[in-house]
């Protein structure tokens, strides 16, 4: 009911001129709209993740709109250069995606060539090495395709019996049991990919098929490079997908992650993004003794002159947003009539291996 009362407001707001008063004020020239996305789906990932995945023609209506109403999409550097120096353009945004999945190559980066949009991708790189499905997310994938089964025995992969798939609650927690059997184990990437395959197989699923659609991939090597040859920054997420409340661990995080970015790409790491927009006070200092100039988060506002730079906010653009509410955003009048703005801070690792 709550929504549908802002929705039907926001509505009101348009059509009275609001939206465009407020885009084109003072105000929201002082502003920049930084944008989040992050899966855009090969095949129907965004019926199993509404909240990460997105359609790809609903991405080109995202872009679509920001070409038709005359928004200034900037470099990510240099917009918060700009937003520094008070030199921005009217209507400035930038682009985002984080994780720097293959999706993003296959869907996002010929759309973003098309609207000549620049953007930057927060890649994670452990699994950009390891050239395989995630693990968490592509065991969560299978069992949603096979969802309102029950497995009779899970004794295989180490589980219990039978294995209920009729309800999401369910079918996290087998996903949280199957991480925790790997955890326990010991697993290498490696061997956390054979425990998927025979997830698969006791699911009925053609694992040989999805690794070479590569659902649920990040980019190889040779894609990071065409990208970012392509104008695509590429920036820092760490490497495992983890911010662990260890200062070693933590910066070793960094390490990896910038060197193995490095590897492939001339321009330097110095931008970063918190996985799953999970962060703690611990980490500022840390991240500044790794020169890291900005840090990104999943807190919902506009970012100001007086934004921190270790705490910068972003939309969070899903497929569940209606064309209003986005537009709302790209106006400011989403961030001023804004209630929640800080993200949940739990994240789920994507690689733990040591």
């Amino acid at each position: 009911m709550v929504r549908e009362i802002k929705l039907a407001s926001l509505r009101v707001l348009k059509r009275s001129g609001i939206f465009d008063l407020v885009a084109d004020s003072r105000w929201r020239r002082q502003r920049l709209l930084i944008l989040c996305y992050h899966g855009v789906s090969l095949e129907d990932e965004h019926r199993w993740r509404t909240g990460l995945y997105m359609e790809p023609a609903v991405l080109e209506q995202r872009f679509e709109m920001l070409k038709r109403g005359n928004y200034s999409v900037l470099p990510f550097g240099e917009s918060l250069e700009r937003l520094r120096a008070g030199s921005l353009p009217s209507r400035s945004v930038a682009i985002t995606f984080d994780d720097g999945t293959y999706d993003f190559y296959k869907q996002a980066f010929p759309l973003l060539k098309k609207f000549g949009f620049p953007a930057t991708v927060y890649l994670t790189t452990y699994y950009s090495d390891l050239q395989r499905p995630v693990f968490n997310l592509i065991t969560s994938y299978m069992l949603w395709k096979k969802r309102g089964q029950v497995i009779a025995d899970g004794r295989p992969l180490g589980l219990g019996s039978p294995l209920d798939l009729r309800t999401e609650a369910a079918r996290h927690d087998i996903v949280m049991e199957l991480m925790g059997v790997a955890e326990r184990e010991g697993m290498t990437g490696s061997e956390k990919d054979m425990l998927a395959a025979r997830l698969a197989e006791l699911l009925g699923v053609d694992y040989k098929a999805l690794v070479a659609k590569r659902i649920l991939q990040l980019m190889n090597a040779h894609e990071v490079q065409e990208v970012a040859a392509g104008g695509i920054d590429v920036q820092l997420h760490t490497h495992r997908h983890r911010t662990p409340e260890d200062e070693f661990l933590f910066r070793r995080e960094i390490h990896e992650n910038r060197e193995r970015i490095r590897a492939l790409v001339s321009r330097p790491a110095e931008h970063f993004c918190y996985p799953s927009g999970v962060y703690r006070p611990s980490f500022f200092s840390w991240l500044a003794q790794e020169q890291v100039v900005s840090a990104t988060t999943c807190d919902a506002g506009l970012a100001t002159r007086e934004s921190e730079m270790l705490l910068i906010p972003r939309y969070v653009d899903t497929q569940l947003r209606t064309v209003t509410e986005f537009e709302s955003w790209l106006s400011g009048v989403g961030d001023l009539l804004a209630i929640r703005r800080i993200a949940r801070q739990v994240y789920v690792p994507v690689e733990t291996e040591a």
